[in-house]
């Protein structure tokens, strides 16, 4: 079922069992039913977004239908598409008057108490700024609307502005509900919430912020400059800022004064058929991809089209425009390290990584390796990386061919969950072949051991970004001797090694095996893995399949033959290249971190990732 298919069942099924679609991220992935919250921790979530519904709840002639049929799907949509949160654009109503402030009322009742939201006042829903007193709207939607509401946080003294802290995602979110002016006093009010909450990644909502051009290029209006001046511009928490007033809807991002981007978008519907039609916008956060997916739909409609829809309603159910369906990408944890630095992980000792059957563990901080330390020094030749289950299989580097002390560097980057807060970077390459290899000592017993009861092999990799060059076919990890000379000669070549993980020219991880018995070499092929991003590889067997696994993911190519064991000639074990025909080309180009070779089958949840 694809993300639009899922969200159109969510109108009209109780229970709907969801997956992620590939164009976006409305992704819960599990049975629910209607009005369920949503998973605080799932990385998944929604924040929904309901611009200018003037037109719909105007008591000169109107329908407020379609504003009351998109609440309604709100709730009952909320556990199955992760809706955390929804925020109202300002002119609620057409004339502001206690009429339609009563109807306004009566619609958003829908969703009172059964999904949080935050509703802020517009041109015409007010007149003049924050200080103009009491008013219908204060009425209807100021402070003790929210009150009860577990994220609702506070309101300005005068009641128009208040802000709302929200779990989702693993973290709390600020969210600003702005009124159409701030004042000064309402604009120093605002500083005081971002200040005390000053690790929370922050979200403004307000009327009137940016205007659209035809193409949809967004720009600052004289109301959105003073904001982006006074408020934004310096607080690197605001990382989303949402208005409505204006249409074309469209959207634009600038930069902060801590250098870092703000996305601006206006969001409103008011001029198209049927006043919007309830017009609904959904931001689906990815903490996974690291992206917000933006769509926007009708509620209304899309249940009308199901039925017997007129040429409007099918032209209006579902925007999908460049300005209406589109992509943010957000590299949360370096967006917000500013002023929410990550918490990563304690390095663990080695002794807690070590399971029964570790054969071999090589880590490359302090403790597994001599002068580890200064991010980006040398490894000189010679160094020893210790084997530290103390089985003897310790690793010296080694410079390959003509290179220089550049081809093999300490670094302190590592992958998030990697037990050593360290790695080793490899500069290796072709045409002149380069780079390094850390290989065991002629005596060391992992040369020798078949493993023909099972195995895992883990490493930590990073390939760098941009990853230029040729760098097809580099080595990763092997062992050494020739396939010929253990009398395998199935496969590619006699002259290729008996076991080793590669990289393909298209990035996809090789990892070819020649078994104990038999004369094969079944291969396992991964996807083409990501650059600029620590992965985790494993490669499993259990005496009979070879299965690997990508950042704890099975893998699809994985080899149907049989294999037991590793035909290993008593030659050294190698990190960071390949031998063929007995000797090294090109070293690997990346990063390596910590590295463990098991004499069993390991689960998912026992690998180097678990904790």
């Amino acid at each position: 079922m694809s993300r639009r298919s899922l969200l159109w069942a969510a109108a009209s099924a109780p229970v709907v069992a969801a997956t992620a679609g590939a164009a976006g991220a409305a992704a819960a992935t599990a049975t629910t039913r209607a009005g369920d919250r949503p998973d605080e921790d799932s990385p998944r979530f929604a924040v929904a977004v309901l611009p200018d519904t003037q037109y719909l709840l105007d008591e000169g002639g109107s329908d407020p239908e379609p504003v009351r049929a998109a609440l309604d799907w709100l709730v009952r949509a909320r556990g199955e598409a992760g809706i955390a949160f929804m925020t109202q654009l300002g002119d609620v109503t057409e004339h502001g008057t206690e009429t339609e402030m009563r109807l306004a009322d009566r619609v958003f009742r829908t969703a009172d108490g059964k999904l949080p939201y935050s509703v802020l006042a517009g041109n015409h829903d007010v007149s003049g700024d924050d200080q103009r007193g009491d008013t219908p709207y204060l009425r209807t939607f100021g402070p003790r609307r929210f009150s009860k509401d577990k994220t609702f946080g506070g309101a300005s003294p005068d009641g128009y502005h208040h802000f709302h802290v929200v779990k989702a995602g693993g973290r709390r979110w600020l969210v600003l509900a702005i009124d159409w002016r701030a004042s000064d006093a309402g604009i120093a009010w605002a500083q005081r919430v971002i200040d005390t909450h000053a690790t929370l990644p922050a979200i403004l909502t307000t009327h009137d912020l940016v205007w659209a051009d035809d193409a949809g290029l967004a720009h600052l209006s004289d109301n959105g400059q003073r904001l982006w001046d006074r408020l934004i511009r310096g607080n690197d928490q605001i990382f989303l800022a949402l208005g409505g007033h204006y249409w074309p809807p469209g959207r634009t991002t600038m930069t902060n004064d801590h250098g870092n981007p703000v996305h601006l978008h206006i969001t409103n519907y008011q001029d198209r058929y049927y006043g919007g039609a309830g017009m609904v916008r959904l931001y689906h956060f990815d903490l996974v991809r690291d992206v917000i997916d933006v769509e926007t739909f009708s509620p209304w409609l899309r249940e009308r089209v199901a039925d017997k829809p007129s040429l409007l309603e099918e032209e209006t159910a579902e925007l999908t425009g460049d300005v209406d369906r589109f992509t943010v990408p957000v590299d949360f944890g370096t967006r917000f390290a500013g002023f929410a630095p990550p918490v990563l992980p304690a390095p663990r000792p080695p002794r807690a990584v070590m399971p029964r059957g570790t054969v071999a563990y090589w880590r490359f901080d302090h403790t597994g390796l001599a002068g580890a330390g200064t991010d980006g020094a040398p490894v000189p030749p010679g160094t020893v990386a210790r084997d530290l289950t103390g089985n003897g299989n310790d690793l010296k580097a080694e410079l390959l061919h003509a290179s220089g002390p550049g081809a093999l560097t300490w670094s302190a980057e590592h992958h998030d969950d990697a037990p050593a807060h360290a790695s080793l970077r490899f500069d290796g390459g072709k045409q002149p072949d380069r780079g390094a290899v850390l290989r065991t000592g002629p005596g060391a017993p992992v040369n020798a051991m078949r493993f023909e009861s099972g195995y895992t092999i883990e490493t930590f990799l990073k390939l760098p970004s941009p990853f230029t060059g040729d760098h097809a076919w580099m080595g990763i990890l092997s062992w050494e001797g020739r396939a010929g000379d253990a009398g395998k000669h199935s496969g590619w070549s006699d002259d290729e090694p008996t076991c080793s993980l590669n990289l393909s020219g298209e990035r996809f991880l090789q990892f070819v095996v020649y078994p104990v018995p038999g004369d094969a070499d079944p291969t396992s092929w991964s996807h083409a893995v990501p650059v600029g991003h620590w992965m985790h590889v494993a490669v499993v067997n259990d005496g009979r399949h070879t299965t690997m696994y990508v950042d704890g993911s099975r893998i699809a190519r994985n080899a149907a033959e049989e294999s037991t064991g590793i035909s290993t000639l008593g030659k050294p074990f190698a990190i960071g290249g390949t031998q063929f025909a007995e000797a090294y080309g090109q070293g690997f180009f990346g990063w390596i971190g910590d590295t463990r070779v098991v004499a069993r089958a390991l689960r998912p949840d026992q690998f180097l990732t678990a904790r």
